[in-house]
Protein backbone atom coordinates (compact mmCIF):
# COMPACT_ATOMS: atom_id res chain seq x y z
CA UNK A 1 0.00 0.00 0.00
CA UNK A 2 0.88 3.27 -0.75
CA UNK A 3 1.28 6.02 1.87
CA UNK A 4 0.26 9.67 1.26
CA UNK A 5 3.75 11.51 2.40
CA UNK A 6 2.52 15.02 3.62
CA UNK A 7 5.87 16.39 0.99
CA UNK A 8 3.78 20.04 1.72
CA UNK A 9 5.12 19.92 5.66
CA UNK A 10 9.10 19.41 4.21
CA UNK A 11 8.94 22.44 2.17
CA UNK A 12 11.37 24.96 3.63
CA UNK A 13 10.29 28.61 3.24
CA UNK A 14 13.74 29.84 2.50
CA UNK A 15 17.55 29.31 3.84
CA UNK A 16 19.93 31.29 5.16
CA UNK A 17 23.60 31.00 3.82
CA UNK A 18 24.62 28.68 7.21
CA UNK A 19 21.03 26.74 6.46
CA UNK A 20 20.71 23.59 5.19
CA UNK A 21 19.32 23.30 1.78
CA UNK A 22 16.15 21.13 0.90
CA UNK A 23 17.11 18.87 -2.24
CA UNK A 24 14.53 16.82 -3.72
CA UNK A 25 15.12 13.66 -5.94
CA UNK A 26 12.03 11.74 -7.74
CA UNK A 27 11.99 9.05 -10.29
CA UNK A 28 10.37 5.45 -11.23
CA UNK A 29 11.89 2.16 -10.28
CA UNK A 30 10.44 -1.39 -9.27
CA UNK A 31 7.36 -0.78 -10.76
CA UNK A 32 6.37 2.40 -9.16
CA UNK A 33 7.28 5.80 -8.01
CA UNK A 34 10.68 6.67 -5.53
CA UNK A 35 11.31 10.21 -3.99
CA UNK A 36 14.66 11.32 -1.97
CA UNK A 37 14.21 14.35 0.24
CA UNK A 38 17.64 15.59 2.23
CA UNK A 39 18.94 18.58 3.63
CA UNK A 40 22.57 19.50 3.26
CA UNK A 41 25.22 22.28 2.20
CA UNK A 42 25.13 21.11 -1.54
CA UNK A 43 23.53 18.60 -3.52
CA UNK A 44 26.09 16.03 -2.76
CA UNK A 45 23.58 13.28 -4.36
CA UNK A 46 22.23 13.19 -7.86
CA UNK A 47 19.59 11.61 -9.68
CA UNK A 48 21.71 9.36 -11.71
CA UNK A 49 23.67 8.02 -8.59
CA UNK A 50 19.98 7.17 -7.26
CA UNK A 51 19.27 5.59 -10.11
CA UNK A 52 22.30 3.47 -10.89
CA UNK A 53 21.82 1.98 -7.33
CA UNK A 54 18.47 1.25 -7.75
CA UNK A 55 19.58 -0.61 -11.05
CA UNK A 56 21.99 -2.81 -9.23
CA UNK A 57 19.27 -4.15 -6.84
CA UNK A 58 16.92 -4.88 -9.38
CA UNK A 59 19.76 -7.37 -11.01
CA UNK A 60 19.62 -8.53 -7.85
CA UNK A 61 16.24 -8.73 -6.52
CA UNK A 62 13.99 -8.14 -9.21
CA UNK A 63 11.80 -10.67 -10.65
CA UNK A 64 11.14 -8.51 -13.29
CA UNK A 65 14.57 -8.49 -14.51
CA UNK A 66 14.97 -11.91 -16.29
CA UNK A 67 18.81 -12.41 -16.05
CA UNK A 68 18.33 -10.87 -12.46
CA UNK A 69 19.99 -13.16 -9.52
CA UNK A 70 16.88 -14.06 -7.90
CA UNK A 71 15.57 -15.06 -11.56
CA UNK A 72 18.86 -17.11 -11.88
CA UNK A 73 18.19 -19.07 -8.36
CA UNK A 74 14.45 -19.81 -9.47
CA UNK A 75 15.23 -21.37 -12.71
CA UNK A 76 18.60 -23.35 -11.25
CA UNK A 77 18.69 -26.84 -9.94
CA UNK A 78 20.25 -26.86 -7.40
CA UNK A 79 20.97 -23.20 -6.00
CA UNK A 80 23.77 -20.76 -6.48
CA UNK A 81 26.19 -17.96 -5.36
CA UNK A 82 24.59 -14.76 -3.91
CA UNK A 83 25.97 -11.00 -3.97
CA UNK A 84 25.90 -8.89 -1.14
CA UNK A 85 22.14 -7.58 -1.76
CA UNK A 86 20.81 -11.03 -2.42
CA UNK A 87 22.63 -12.27 0.68
CA UNK A 88 21.19 -10.39 3.26
CA UNK A 89 17.63 -10.36 2.34
CA UNK A 90 17.76 -14.26 2.28
CA UNK A 91 19.37 -14.18 6.07
CA UNK A 92 16.41 -11.74 6.88
CA UNK A 93 13.95 -13.45 5.43
CA UNK A 94 15.01 -16.64 7.16
CA UNK A 95 14.66 -15.42 10.51
CA UNK A 96 11.50 -13.59 9.68
CA UNK A 97 10.28 -16.93 8.86
CA UNK A 98 12.01 -18.60 12.33
CA UNK A 99 9.68 -15.80 14.40
CA UNK A 100 6.72 -15.28 12.34
CA UNK A 101 6.19 -19.68 12.32
CA UNK A 102 6.28 -19.77 8.67
CA UNK A 103 3.62 -17.13 7.88
CA UNK A 104 6.62 -14.90 6.08
CA UNK A 105 8.31 -17.62 3.98
CA UNK A 106 10.50 -16.37 0.52
CA UNK A 107 9.88 -20.11 -0.74
CA UNK A 108 6.22 -18.63 -1.63
CA UNK A 109 6.46 -17.77 -4.96
CA UNK A 110 4.75 -21.00 -6.87
CA UNK A 111 1.42 -20.09 -4.80
CA UNK A 112 1.85 -16.55 -5.98
CA UNK A 113 1.97 -17.29 -9.45
CA UNK A 114 -0.68 -19.81 -9.73
CA UNK A 115 -2.80 -17.17 -7.42
CA UNK A 116 -2.00 -14.79 -10.44
CA UNK A 117 0.30 -12.22 -8.80
CA UNK A 118 3.42 -12.97 -10.17
CA UNK A 119 5.43 -11.27 -13.21
CA UNK A 120 2.31 -12.50 -15.54
CA UNK A 121 -0.64 -11.42 -14.41
CA UNK A 122 -3.82 -13.67 -14.67
CA UNK A 123 -7.19 -13.75 -13.23
CA UNK A 124 -7.41 -17.42 -11.81
CA UNK A 125 -8.36 -19.65 -9.10
CA UNK A 126 -6.21 -22.37 -9.24
CA UNK A 127 -8.31 -25.33 -7.50
CA UNK A 128 -7.05 -27.22 -4.25
CA UNK A 129 -5.54 -30.07 -5.81
CA UNK A 130 -3.17 -27.44 -7.40
CA UNK A 131 -2.70 -25.96 -4.54
CA UNK A 132 -2.13 -28.78 -2.22
CA UNK A 133 0.50 -29.88 -4.96
CA UNK A 134 2.12 -26.82 -4.95
CA UNK A 135 2.58 -26.41 -1.12
CA UNK A 136 5.24 -29.24 -1.73
CA UNK A 137 7.57 -26.96 -2.76
CA UNK A 138 6.86 -24.04 -0.70
CA UNK A 139 8.98 -24.45 2.92
CA UNK A 140 11.99 -22.69 3.56
CA UNK A 141 12.98 -25.71 5.58
CA UNK A 142 13.74 -26.21 1.56
CA UNK A 143 16.51 -23.62 1.95
CA UNK A 144 19.82 -24.01 3.07
CA UNK A 145 22.41 -20.88 3.30
CA UNK A 146 25.99 -21.95 3.61
CA UNK A 147 28.40 -18.99 3.36
CA UNK A 148 27.22 -17.25 0.53
CA UNK A 149 25.90 -20.36 -1.41
CA UNK A 150 21.96 -21.02 -1.19
CA UNK A 151 20.78 -24.58 -1.91
CA UNK A 152 17.57 -25.60 -2.38
CA UNK A 153 16.65 -29.23 -1.43
CA UNK A 154 13.88 -29.41 -4.03
CA UNK A 155 14.51 -28.23 -7.54
CA UNK A 156 10.96 -26.94 -7.63
CA UNK A 157 11.63 -24.39 -5.02
CA UNK A 158 11.84 -20.66 -6.01
CA UNK A 159 11.87 -17.75 -4.24
CA UNK A 160 9.49 -14.46 -3.78
CA UNK A 161 11.45 -11.17 -2.05
CA UNK A 162 8.48 -8.81 -2.87
CA UNK A 163 7.96 -9.10 0.65
CA UNK A 164 10.88 -7.88 2.38
CA UNK A 165 12.94 -6.42 -0.76
CA UNK A 166 11.67 -2.81 -1.32
CA UNK A 167 12.44 -2.32 2.30
CA UNK A 168 15.55 -3.32 1.98
CA UNK A 169 16.16 -1.05 -1.36
CA UNK A 170 15.17 2.23 1.01
CA UNK A 171 17.77 0.94 3.37
CA UNK A 172 20.20 0.79 1.03
CA UNK A 173 19.62 4.67 -0.60
CA UNK A 174 19.47 5.80 3.57
CA UNK A 175 23.10 4.05 4.25
CA UNK A 176 24.39 6.13 0.65
CA UNK A 177 22.70 9.22 2.33
CA UNK A 178 24.71 8.83 5.08
CA UNK A 179 28.04 7.85 3.34
CA UNK A 180 27.20 11.35 1.98
CA UNK A 181 27.31 12.96 5.74
CA UNK A 182 23.46 13.31 5.25
CA UNK A 183 21.58 13.03 8.50
CA UNK A 184 18.38 14.69 7.17
CA UNK A 185 16.56 12.46 4.92
CA UNK A 186 12.94 10.96 3.86
CA UNK A 187 13.56 8.04 1.80
CA UNK A 188 10.49 6.35 -0.19
CA UNK A 189 10.06 3.56 -2.91
CA UNK A 190 6.50 2.61 -3.61
CA UNK A 191 4.98 3.80 0.07
CA UNK A 192 7.40 2.09 2.03
CA UNK A 193 9.35 5.33 3.86
CA UNK A 194 12.49 5.78 6.38
CA UNK A 195 13.35 8.33 8.06
CA UNK A 196 16.32 10.53 9.98
CA UNK A 197 16.86 13.45 11.30
CA UNK A 198 13.71 16.50 11.10
CA UNK A 199 13.14 19.34 8.77
CA UNK A 200 15.20 22.29 8.29
CA UNK A 201 15.38 24.98 9.55
CA UNK A 202 12.54 24.65 11.38
CA UNK A 203 13.58 21.34 13.28
CA UNK A 204 10.39 19.63 13.10
CA UNK A 205 9.72 16.05 12.94
CA UNK A 206 8.87 14.24 9.37
CA UNK A 207 5.28 13.84 9.36
CA UNK A 208 3.77 10.95 7.26
CA UNK A 209 0.04 10.62 6.74
CA UNK A 210 -1.84 6.67 6.83
CA UNK A 211 -4.25 6.38 3.71
CA UNK A 212 -7.73 5.38 5.10
CA UNK A 213 -9.83 2.65 3.25
CA UNK A 214 -12.63 2.99 4.88
CA UNK A 215 -13.98 5.96 2.23
CA UNK A 216 -13.06 7.50 -0.69
CA UNK A 217 -13.07 5.71 -4.60
CA UNK A 218 -10.06 4.72 -6.95
CA UNK A 219 -6.91 5.93 -5.79
CA UNK A 220 -8.28 9.26 -3.92
CA UNK A 221 -8.15 7.54 -0.28
CA UNK A 222 -8.04 9.93 2.56
CA UNK A 223 -5.86 10.28 5.11
CA UNK A 224 -6.35 8.34 8.54
CA UNK A 225 -3.81 9.19 10.71
CA UNK A 226 -0.58 11.64 10.63
CA UNK A 227 2.38 9.91 12.23
CA UNK A 228 5.41 12.07 13.30
CA UNK A 229 8.97 10.57 13.52
CA UNK A 230 12.53 11.01 13.17
CA UNK A 231 14.15 8.02 12.98
CA UNK A 232 13.11 4.43 11.79
CA UNK A 233 11.04 3.40 8.83
CA UNK A 234 7.36 2.87 8.32
CA UNK A 235 5.94 0.31 5.57
CA UNK A 236 2.05 -0.52 5.25
CA UNK A 237 0.49 -3.82 3.81
CA UNK A 238 -3.12 -3.78 2.79
CA UNK A 239 -5.83 -5.93 1.12
CA UNK A 240 -7.82 -3.02 -0.51
CA UNK A 241 -5.42 -2.14 -3.30
CA UNK A 242 -3.90 -5.23 -4.88
CA UNK A 243 -6.34 -7.71 -5.58
CA UNK A 244 -8.63 -9.37 -8.26
CA UNK A 245 -12.10 -10.57 -8.94
CA UNK A 246 -12.78 -13.79 -10.28
CA UNK A 247 -16.01 -15.43 -10.68
CA UNK A 248 -17.15 -12.78 -7.93
CA UNK A 249 -14.31 -13.37 -5.72
CA UNK A 250 -12.23 -10.67 -4.20
CA UNK A 251 -8.36 -12.35 -4.76
CA UNK A 252 -5.82 -10.64 -2.59
CA UNK A 253 -2.02 -10.52 -2.89
CA UNK A 254 -1.03 -11.67 0.17
CA UNK A 255 -1.03 -15.52 -0.07
CA UNK A 256 -0.80 -17.62 3.25
CA UNK A 257 1.98 -20.30 2.55
CA UNK A 258 0.89 -22.36 5.52
CA UNK A 259 -2.85 -22.63 3.57
CA UNK A 260 -2.05 -21.96 0.17
CA UNK A 261 -4.96 -19.76 -0.10
CA UNK A 262 -4.86 -15.47 -0.24
CA UNK A 263 -5.27 -13.48 3.28
CA UNK A 264 -9.13 -13.63 4.53
CA UNK A 265 -9.74 -12.39 8.06
CA UNK A 266 -10.94 -8.94 9.34
CA UNK A 267 -7.51 -7.12 8.95
CA UNK A 268 -7.74 -4.26 6.00
CA UNK A 269 -4.41 -2.87 6.81
CA UNK A 270 -1.51 -3.25 9.15
CA UNK A 271 1.61 -0.57 9.17
CA UNK A 272 4.28 -1.15 11.01
CA UNK A 273 7.22 0.89 12.61
CA UNK A 274 10.48 0.02 12.87
CA UNK A 275 14.62 0.91 12.99
CA UNK A 276 14.51 0.34 9.47
CA UNK A 277 12.56 -0.18 6.33
CA UNK A 278 13.54 -4.01 5.77
CA UNK A 279 12.40 -5.19 9.14
CA UNK A 280 9.23 -3.21 8.66
CA UNK A 281 8.79 -4.64 5.27
CA UNK A 282 9.38 -8.23 6.28
CA UNK A 283 6.09 -8.00 8.93
CA UNK A 284 4.01 -6.49 7.44
CA UNK A 285 2.41 -8.86 5.30
CA UNK A 286 2.90 -11.45 7.72
CA UNK A 287 0.91 -9.29 10.68
CA UNK A 288 -2.03 -9.26 7.85
CA UNK A 289 -2.14 -13.57 7.56
CA UNK A 290 -1.90 -13.18 11.89
CA UNK A 291 -5.44 -11.55 12.66
CA UNK A 292 -5.97 -8.51 14.55
CA UNK A 293 -5.86 -10.59 18.25
CA UNK A 294 -2.80 -12.77 17.26
CA UNK A 295 -0.99 -9.84 15.60
CA UNK A 296 -1.48 -7.40 18.12
CA UNK A 297 0.11 -9.85 21.04
CA UNK A 298 2.96 -11.01 18.77
CA UNK A 299 3.83 -7.01 18.26
CA UNK A 300 3.19 -5.92 22.41
CA UNK A 301 5.60 -8.82 23.17
CA UNK A 302 8.28 -7.01 20.90
CA UNK A 303 10.72 -3.89 21.44
CA UNK A 304 11.51 -3.74 17.83
CA UNK A 305 8.53 -3.20 15.94
CA UNK A 306 4.78 -1.07 16.34
CA UNK A 307 2.08 -1.92 14.78
CA UNK A 308 -1.52 0.13 13.50
CA UNK A 309 -4.24 -1.75 12.61
CA UNK A 310 -7.50 -0.98 10.32
CA UNK A 311 -10.41 -3.96 10.45
CA UNK A 312 -13.38 -4.52 9.90
CA UNK A 313 -15.88 -5.64 12.50
CA UNK A 314 -18.27 -8.48 12.62
CA UNK A 315 -21.31 -6.12 11.39
CA UNK A 316 -18.92 -4.68 8.25
CA UNK A 317 -18.10 -1.10 10.54
CA UNK A 318 -14.41 -0.07 9.97
CA UNK A 319 -12.16 0.53 12.84
CA UNK A 320 -8.94 0.66 13.82
CA UNK A 321 -6.28 -0.16 16.83
CA UNK A 322 -2.64 -0.04 17.32
CA UNK A 323 0.14 -1.36 19.68
CA UNK A 324 1.40 1.18 22.69
CA UNK A 325 4.68 1.64 20.83
CA UNK A 326 2.55 2.95 17.85
CA UNK A 327 0.49 5.29 20.04
CA UNK A 328 3.13 7.17 20.41
CA UNK A 329 3.46 8.30 17.02
CA UNK A 330 0.58 9.79 16.27
CA UNK A 331 0.16 13.96 16.01
CA UNK A 332 -3.52 13.91 15.34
Amino acid sequence: MRFFVVLCLLLTAGSSKNERKRYSITGLAQGTTYAVVYYANDSSVSQQQVDSILKSLDQSLSLYQPNSLINQFNQSAKGLALDRHLLKVIKASLATYKSTNGLFDATVFPLVEAWGFAVKKKNTIPDSHTVRSLQSCVNSKWLQLKGNYLYKKKPCVKIDLNGIAQGYSVDVLAAFLESKNIHHYLVEIGGEIRVKGRKQPTNEKMKIGIESPALGAFDEYPLQKIVQIDAGAITTSGSYRRYHETKGQKITHIINPKTGNPQKNELISVTVYAKDAMTADAYDNALMLMGLQHALAFVEKRNDLAAYFIYRKNNGEIADTASAGFLKLFSL
